[in-house]
């Protein structure tokens, strides 16, 4: 955990809850390449989050609006579908859209899931799809790397052939994930 992370479990409301942990890494992660924006979210809802979780945590700006990409739907549908199959109940509502619409962002960036979100590895990506989306990443029975695997199935819920996500082809082992395309 990098430095900002723990700084920001410093104010949490309840460090020891595994969605502020989370939370904290993937907000830390942002801080500490100094740039918010890549979170996804906008102002208001960072704002939101920020106070949930990090009350009085001082936070230099938050993020503006996420640039306009002409990947848009494909962040819309990976929210959705994650949403769709969020099973943690016991969490805020709010919360729940801000992660899925945190993964849904890094799936626009030219690296690895795990890379793209600042965590450790491919483990904690597995980790936390699990705890959000138990049924979604059952599907996953052939070990797919992650970002494949949700582009894979929002193309499924669309009805269209899969196709890798928008990040994938910038990625050092695009050609492993998708040799026909090499």
């Amino acid at each position: 955990m990098n430095a900002s992370a723990r700084a920001l479990l410093a104010h949490a409301a309840n460090p020891d809850s595994s969605d502020t942990v989370l939370f904290a890494r993937l907000i830390g992660a942002r801080i500490e390449s100094n740039d918010l924006l890549l979170l996804g979210l906008d102002a208001g809802t960072f704002s939101a989050l920020a106070s949930r979780h990090f009350p009085g945590a001082p936070m230099d700006r938050p993020p503006g609006a996420m640039h306009a990409t002409p990947h848009w739907a494909f962040v819309r549908d990976l929210r959705g579908l994650l949403m769709w199959h969020d099973r943690s109940a016991t969490r805020h509502r709010q919360d729940a859209l801000c992660l899925a619409t945190i993964i849904s962002a890094a799936s626009l960036r030219p690296d690895h899931l795990w890379r793209d979100l600042g965590l450790g590895g491919r483990d904690d990506v597995t980790d936390m799809l699990g705890r959000h989306y138990p049924d979604l990443i059952a599907r996953n029975v052939t070990n797919m790397r992650w970002k494949k695997f949700l582009a894979q199935e929002v193309a499924h819920a669309r009805g269209v052939e899969p196709t890798c996500a928008p990040g994938c082809p910038g990625c050092e082992d695009f050609g492993f994930c998708y040799p026909e395309n090499r």
